[in-house]
């Protein structure tokens, strides 16, 4: 454990009012909390403002909760902003997990338009409140669902954000996705192919296994890339694959992979150039196969000359919050500057 001797900053608590997420098919409320870290001795005023992006299964809050063994990421920012290590700074943790147990950032009229209520609501909630961020002094970063909303975010917006950093981000959906899919179709052929059937099976148990959440997972990636617009489709929810011979339905999958950063980033790479810092890494270890994404990313910004930060670690998907003391001194300092 690495703990501060530091005097905490402090956690404020917002509850915003998602007008963005009205109507979502999965019946999510609209009002969501907002942790925010204000550092020590500080009111927030004339701060850059940094928002973390959770990985899938996890909220915002917890982020902001007590941690065993470790630090959370408001211990970590004490640490690292007492020591001297970071600029101050301004974090807030917004709260998107939804019914499928997570979010990718995007807009959905499955999941709730997250890309809008991120930029439309939460950002000006906490900048009004806070007297923070603003123009060329926002930045975003998130790991594995998160770090895939800040690549997204990156190259898609950066008139709103001016900094990113993507820990193990979502990319090379052939590498990442398609093995689970076979997987995904004997879960759903237990419940006579119903994704109703088994969504609805899957919430009434008593307890999950890691194989139900990543059925889940894929059902959650099918409601942000290629949600059905058919209302008589149960949540809008449907597969790019055959429920039979697991083949890909190739108008499904094209879908889905016009979201896949590892391509994005060949025609938004001028937008990451326009930051003032772009941070990318991912363990050489990954089980989810992220890491050959992670480097065509990379590669086609090296190829295009864009100026960012690429670090591969000898570790795995899981547990590697410790990357956070790279990132996040390395945005603040280019959003203090």
């Amino acid at each position: 454990m690495r703990k501060t001797h530091h005097a905490p900053g402090a956690v404020h608590r917002l509850i915003v009012d998602g007008k963005a997420l009205a109507g979502n098919r999965l019946g999510d409320p609209t009002d969501r909390i907002v942790d925010v870290y204000v550092p020590h001795g500080h009111e927030g005023k004339d701060l850059p403002l940094l928002v973390d992006l959770v990985g899938y299964t996890a909220g915002g809050p917890a982020h902001t909760a007590w941690k065993s063994f470790t630090e959370n990421v408001p211990e970590r920012l004490d640490r690292l902003i007492g020591d001297g290590l970071m600029q101050p700074v301004i974090v807030a943790f917004p709260d998107c997990y939804s019914r499928l147990g997570g979010n990718q950032y995007v807009n959905s009229p499955v999941i709730g338009n997250y890309e809008d209520f991120l930029i439309r609501d939460m950002l000006p909630a906490v900048e009004s409140r806070f007297a923070c961020g603003g123009a060329g002094r926002r930045g975003v970063f998130g790991k594995s669902s998160g770090g895939f909303g800040a690549l997204v975010h990156a190259m898609r917006h950066p008139d709103i954000w001016a900094a990113a950093a993507s820990h193990s981000g979502d990319a090379g959906f052939e590498n990442l996705y398609i093995p689970e899919f076979p997987a995904t179709l004997r879960a759903l052929a237990k419940q006579d192919n119903s994704i109703e059937k088994w969504l609805k099976a899957f919430e009434a148990k008593p307890k999950i296994d890691g194989k139900d959440t990543l059925v889940l997972m894929i059902l959650a990636q099918a409601a942000s890339f290629d949600p059905d617009p058919d209302p008589d489709t149960f949540l809008g929810l449907r597969l790019p694959v055959t429920l039979d011979t697991c083949e890909l339905i190739d108008e499904r999958w094209q879908n889905w992979l016009a979201w896949d950063p590892a391509r994005m980033v060949e025609t938004h790479a001028g937008a990451i150039g326009k930051l003032k810092a772009f941070f990318l890494d991912c363990g050489t270890e990954d089980q989810y196969n992220i890491l050959y994404g992670t480097r065509r990313v990379h590669k086609a910004l090296e190829r295009q000359g864009i100026a960012h930060r690429y670090e591969e670690f000898p570790d795995n998907h899981s547990g590697v919050d410790y990357r956070m003391d790279i990132s996040l001194p390395y945005l603040a300092a280019a959003l203090s500057g």
